[in-house]
Formats: C-alpha cells, structure tokens, sequence
C-alpha cells in the first residue's frame, strides 16, 4: 500500500505501557502511605498544569497517575513493631557479612526501598531471609553468610 493513502499523525504520542503492579501485598510504612500521596498529588498539579496540547506529557503523567492510585487504593498501613526481639516489617536490622562488611537496614515497602539510603523490601531475598529471625542468628543470602548483631 502506497504511504500517500495512509494518515500520517506524527503528534500522536506513542503508547506508554502501563507501569507493572507487583502482586505482593502493598505493605507500607506510614512515611511510605505519605510519599504516595505527596506523589498522587505532584502527578495531579503537573496533569492540571500541562498544556491540552502536550498529549505525550499528558499521557506520561495519567499513566504514573494510575499507577501510584492504584498503590494507594491497596496500600496496608502496617504499624511499626511493638518490641525488637524478632525481625518483622519495619524493623531496622543489623547484620555483619562473612566478608566483614556491617550493613544496616530498615524493610519496608516495595515502593519504599532504597538499598543505599539503608532501606529493602520485605519482598526482597534479604528481607525474606531476615523476617522472623532475632539478634545472634545466621542467614544465608545470595550464597553468603551473615549474623543478626542488633534488631531495632
């Protein structure tokens, strides 16, 4: 088919996949449920100040939008641990590797993790491996070995 027969619509934006939703429970801290809602509420000033126009832009921001809606509409607000005796969702974990290495982190929710702010997902190998651990145990992550020193 000749291209002079097709329309050509070189402003269309192209179509954004939508972002993947883990399937894993959507436990959050309540600093979590709070950077989500500051997100949702970013993501709907930028909807509202982009030019009707700017359909690549609009898209962009409806898609993450949804997607940050749809973490909040089935957010778990988990409260913080009533003691540190055994490891669960928000405890902060110190563990010493068997290369040396001390490493401290807080588990927390997916969108919440950050390894090099301190801070895994409980979804995550590490995280899995420490939950229902306490102070003076070993784990074996990744094939190595490491020791709970503290659980705070």
């Amino acid at each position: 088919m000749s291209r002079a027969f097709v329309k050509e619509d070189d402003d269309a934006p192209e179509e954004l996949p939508e972002r993947p939703v883990s399937s894993a429970p959507n436990m959050v801290t309540g600093d979590g449920l709070a950077a989500i809602e500051a997100e949702i509420a970013q993501l709907s000033d930028e909807l509202a100040e982009t030019n009707a126009d700017d359909r690549a832009a609009r898209a962009r921001i409806g898609r993450d939008l949804r997607y940050w809606t749809a973490r909040r509409g089935n957010a778990q607000l988990m409260a913080p641990p009533q003691d540190a005796e055994i490891v669960r969702f928000g405890s902060t974990v110190t563990i010493d590797r068997d290369d040396g290495r001390r490493q401290t982190f807080r588990i927390v929710g997916e969108d919440e993790a950050d390894p090099e702010r301190g801070t895994v997902s409980h979804v995550s190998p590490l995280a899995q491996a420490l939950m229902g651990k306490s102070e003076g145990d070993s784990v074996r992550v990744a094939g190595a070995k490491a020791e709970i020193v503290e659980v705070s």
